[in-house]
């Protein structure tokens, strides 16, 4: 019998995990970083997600985003199984420069970080990029798709944010499961092999 306001089995991690991973997700302002979270999350994703108010109309640029009505002040968290005995961790970073200063801590015990970016903002991710860097992050490249209409090969996308050759890059849709997967698989195949 639950007892009223009990949480249901799948809220836990299974007896037998013996290892968990902290993945981040990082990105720019309105990138798509809580959406990829919620897809791909087995578990309700926690998110701090508040509403826009007229305070940040001039320091929140809305141009990339004109539909954007909350964002994240702190974090988003999932959790993916990954087999009997490992879990992946999913940490979403807020995207504005004025939430940088938490990223110090949240990239501490990260085994990497999924860098989505925007093609019709590319230039937004120079700064996450830096920060990905400075805090000694392996990463991958996860460029989101939002439509058609800003469509990049993967050397343009490369030429762009002048990444290292061995830096992943793919192509992905934050709102599409599969996809996502993706995505993340590029990054954690990418830490395997780096690691090796």
């Amino acid at each position: 019998m639950d007892s009223k306001g009990a949480l249901p089995d799948s809220a836990y991690v299974s007896e037998g995990v013996t290892t968990a991973a902290k993945i981040l997700v990082v990105g720019h302002f309105a990138v798509g970083k809580t959406t990829l979270i919620g897809t791909l999350s087995e578990i309700a994703p926690l998110r701090t997600e508040e509403k826009m108010t007229q305070a940040s109309l001039h320091v929140d640029d809305l141009a990339g985003a004109p539909d954007k009505r909350t964002t994240t002040v702190a974090l988003d968290f999932g959790r993916l199984t990954l087999s009997e005995e490992l879990v992946l961790y999913l940490f979403g970073t807020p995207g504005q420069q004025r939430f940088m200063q938490l990223w110090e801590d949240m990239s501490r015990g990260a085994l990497g970080a999924l860098l989505l970016v925007d093609p019709a903002r590319l230039a937004e991710s120079f700064p996450v990029i830096d920060l990905v860097e400075k805090y000694g992050l392996e990463y991958a490249i996860a460029v989101n798709n939002f439509d058609a209409e800003h469509r990049y090969q993967e050397d343009e996308i490369r030429e762009a944010l002048d990444l290292f050759p061995h830096t992943p890059v793919v192509y992905c849709d934050a709102r599409d499961e599969a996809s996502s997967a993706q995505a993340l698989i590029s990054l954690v195949q990418h830490l395997l092999t780096h690691a090796a």
